[in-house]
């Protein structure tokens, strides 16, 4: 590794450390301090998350290497989320989960495509009109279409159990098992990758590299344990001296900074222009493994904090954010059956997302409508009905499900006779 990259990591861990163990030794007064150590300490520990998660691919199998990225993509967010269900703070429950499924869609898909027209623009002179999927990447739009689904039964019976979370955890382990079959993904290069985890991968002692990766696996897991707690606290406490609700503060910004790094590599790859479809797909993976795993930890983390099996009721206000997510992802499953993402596609989902940031309780500026009245969550939600049935029939023709499934099969079959 260069001596550059290495002091680098050394310097991050370090401070990852010291600020895991300051806060959880002392006890400090000062809201803003604690906040911004807590913050930072978030962001530091996630990218070297990512960074030696990116840098595993190359040293594990494929199918391993799959199941432990998706994984470690989400232990920023897992470590919040489950703070929260351990307080039994409903609100702020699905305040999380909702904004950070939001946040990816309404703000990662349509970044992507804007990052890569306008690297396109500058670097060949051409507009980008369309990023295109392969066919095998059905598998990630029929996971997040099946668990969209399955939540209509949570919406129905206004609660969450379980049995939710376990259904939505098998759903995540059969599309783990799915990609696990498909042969190791050649497209991505060790030059392809950021320069952090390119130096990791430079480590040519595969026993050295081996025990690097797993010590800053530890480093950002445990200072994401031990900050998660003050994390809330302080986000808390700085919502109030700003005046914002708390639901607000942790819906959004709570999300966008454990959401970090993974932006920062999906953004890298957008810009390559290459490498957009890959880029979108990191987007959409997350999406799938917040939907589906995440999710199904909230039930379990709360019975264990209650001391027995128990069920989470969802008031009204409850039901209309998970309303809104399951729309907006309904939308972008009808979007992706044909495998392509298009400029208005994100423009849809930009300005969607954008209204219902701005306007989270009510459209003010419109007048009451029969049975939603201004209600901005419900409107939106109706808008994204319409135009995912509208892409259902305006575009069925070029739905390509039965394409991706037929080779997503064709190639299992072509790994099984590979590995004999």
């Amino acid at each position: 590794m260069k001596s550059r990259y290495g002091y680098y990591f050394l310097f991050m861990s370090l401070y990852s450390v010291a600020v895991s163990v300051w806060l959880r030794v002392f006890t400090l007064s000062n809201a803003g301090l604690i906040a911004f150590f807590c913050f930072s300490a978030v962001v530091v520990s996630a990218l070297v998350i990512s960074w030696a998660a990116e840098a595993a691919e190359f040293s594990i199998s494929q199918g391993l290497a799959v199941a432990i990225v998706a994984l470690l993509q989400v232990v920023p967010e897992f470590m919040v989320e489950a703070v929260i269900a351990w307080r039994k703070d409903i609100d702020l429950m699905m305040a999380n989960f909702t904004g950070s499924n939001r946040l990816l869609m309404g703000v990662g898909w349509p970044l992507i495509f804007i990052t890569t027209d306008i690297y396109s623009r500058i670097r060949n002179k051409e507009k980008i009109d369309v990023i295109e999927l392969r066919p095998e990447n059905i598998v990630e739009v029929a996971a997040l279409l099946i668990s969209s689904l399955y939540f209509i039964v949570v919406l129905l019976k206004r609660d969450l159990q379980i049995y939710d979370g376990i259904f939505l955890g098998f759903v995540f382990v059969g599309y783990m098992y799915i990609l696990r079959v498909l042969p190791e993904e050649e497209e991505e290069k060790k030059e392809d990758l950021l320069s952090m985890p390119r130096s990791l991968v430079s480590v040519e002692d595969g026993k050295k590299r081996g025990i690097l990766l797993f010590v800053l696996f530890l480093v950002g897991g445990a200072t994401m344990w031990a900050v998660a707690d003050p994390f809330l606290n302080s986000m808390k406490e700085v919502a109030a001296a700003a005046g914002i609700s708390a639901f607000v503060f942790v819906q959004w910004v709570a999300p966008f900074l454990s959401e970090f790094p993974e932006k920062v590599t999906a953004f890298y790859w957008a810009r390559t222009i290459r490498l957009a479809p890959m880029a979108l797909l990191n987007m959409i993976s997350s999406k799938v493994n917040q939907w589906t795993l995440l999710v199904s930890m909230i039930p379990i983390v709360y019975s264990l904090s209650m001391g027995r099996v128990s069920t989470i009721p969802l008031d009204i206000h409850h039901r209309e954010e998970i309303l809104l997510s399951m729309m907006m992802t309904f939308y972008g499953c009808a979007v992706l059956a044909k495998l392509k993402f298009t400029r208005g596609n994100a423009i849809i989902l930009f300005v969607l997302w954008l209204a219902q940031f701005l306007y989270p309780v009510n459209f003010t500026f419109m007048p009451q409508l029969p049975v939603i009245g201004d209600n901005s969550r419900l409107i939106t939600s109706v808008i994204f009905g319409v135009l995912a049935i509208y892409e259902i029939v305006r575009h069925w023709k070029e739905f390509r499900i039965a394409d991706g499934i037929n080779e997503t099969i064709r190639l299992a079959k072509v790994k099984r006779s590979s590995n004999g």
